[in-house]
């Protein structure tokens, strides 16, 4: 799936589409966070609820191929959409879009089979996925360690043994991506391939879920002998990281686009905050430790969004952009966790409590600095390029 694959939708398109779709989450998703926090049979109907309300005012699936009954905005113009509905962590979902990075994984890579069964359904809501790569007794950061196998079966396909853990939404998957190794040793970079399994196969279990900060969400996972058809096989065999790392380009970009558009949730309430709340000496926006608080968060607000969305039409491009979303993934990551961090400050002990996202949002902040890769590990990683002189970092050592 390309930018040629999808509609041409102008820049005052896609400016109404971003006032429309600022106006559907901040209020129908935004009042509904703590019933779909809380997840359970209550959540499961609250969110279909959403994306029947998402369909009828056409905002659903903006980002994915119209041919399949997205709304097919291109991923160069996605962006202000990507931050609009990322404001709350359950926008993509009620919207539609969060399928984006496996319908275009399976649409580069998928089989006939797989494309044809699949993608309609996925667009459509339908079908839910998880993608399943680190593991309990390996570092995330060194996928080449992956201990998960994927034997030969002797009528043909593959058996696939081994554990994942921290699986977003795997207890509601209907299919699950997952990297095993199918040939080589570990530490090997070949060998890796990637499957699409799905949950109900006999073998698979969630083994348990994960809390992070107390927030719901993640899952421990298991394959018992899980058998899998041959064309289930996404990508060649052995070049699963080849396609991971367009995943993982694709996938820490829209995760920097989600984290400023809450960090900007973070931002507004803090200046309703600093306007609206009295104290004996007035209001607390007089205050200079105050001002401090909403210049040095306005400031990271505007440094790292033009960072991102120059990420985001590099990736669009299909162009080579790691050092772009090493910097951008670090950069959205500090920033929520920052303003989230001076919103709670200057609501005192109510930005504590339960009765604003803020303690969700500091929450969501310090998750994203080590979600999707470390920071450390994508501060070496840029520096190692830049260091090297790669082509695209725009620097070149004396």
């Amino acid at each position: 799936m390309t930018d040629h694959d999808v509609k041409d939708h102008g820049a005052a398109d896609v400016d109404l589409l971003r006032k429309r779709l600022t106006a559907f989450v901040h209020d129908r998703v935004f009042p509904c966070e703590p019933v779909l926090d809380a997840g359970g049979p209550a959540a499961g109907e609250r969110r279909e609820r959403l994306r029947t309300e998402a369909r009828e005012a056409g905002l659903w699936a903006l980002p994915l191929p119209a041919e399949l009954g997205g709304g097919g905005v291109a991923l160069s113009a996605y962006a202000s959409l990507a931050e609009a509905e990322g404001a709350s962590d359950h926008g993509p979902a009620a919207v539609g879009s969060a399928p984006l990075l496996d319908v275009t994984m399976l649409a580069r890579h998928g089989s006939p089979g797989v494309r044809a069964a699949h993608l309609p359904r996925l667009v459509s809501g339908e079908l839910r996925t998880c993608f399943a790569m680190t593991e309990p007794d390996t570092p995330g950061t060194e996928p080449a360690l992956c201990s998960t196998r994927a034997e030969r079966r002797t009528g043909g396909g593959w058996s696939v043994t081994g554990r994942k853990w921290f699986v977003s939404n795997a207890a509601d998957a209907d299919l699950v991506t997952v990297l095993a190794r199918t040939g080589g040793s570990a530490g090997d970079r070949q060998g890796l391939s990637l499957f699409l399994v799905p949950t109900a196969s006999p073998g698979f279990r969630v083994v348990r879920e994960l809390p992070v900060l107390g927030a719901t969400g993640q899952y421990e996972i298991e394959f018992d002998h899980v058998e899998v058809d041959e064309e289930l096989l996404v990508g060649e065999p052995g070049r699963a990281l080849a396609v991971a790392g367009e995943r993982l380009q694709l996938g820490r970009t829209l995760r920097a686009l989600r984290w400023v558009g809450q960090a900007q949730r973070a931002f507004d309430l803090m200046c309703g905050r600093a306007t609206a709340r009295q104290g004996a000496r007035g209001p607390l926006a007089d205050r200079q430790l105050v001002q401090q608080h909403v210049f040095e968060a306005l400031l990271s607000l505007r440094t790292t969004r033009p960072l991102v969305y120059e990420t985001m039409a590099l990736v669009a491009e299909g162009r080579d952009a790691q050092v772009e979303v090493g910097l951008a993934k670090t950069a959205a990551a500090r920033t929520l966790q920052e303003v989230a961090d001076r919103a709670v400050q200057v609501f005192g002990a109510a930005g504590l409590g339960p009765d604003t996202p803020l303690p969700a949002l500091f929450r969501t902040g310090r998750t994203a600095r080590i979600l999707d890769g470390p920071d450390e590990q994508h501060v070496s990683s840029v520096a190692r390029r830049v260091l090297r002189g790669t082509p695209g970092t725009g620097v070149t050592p004396a």
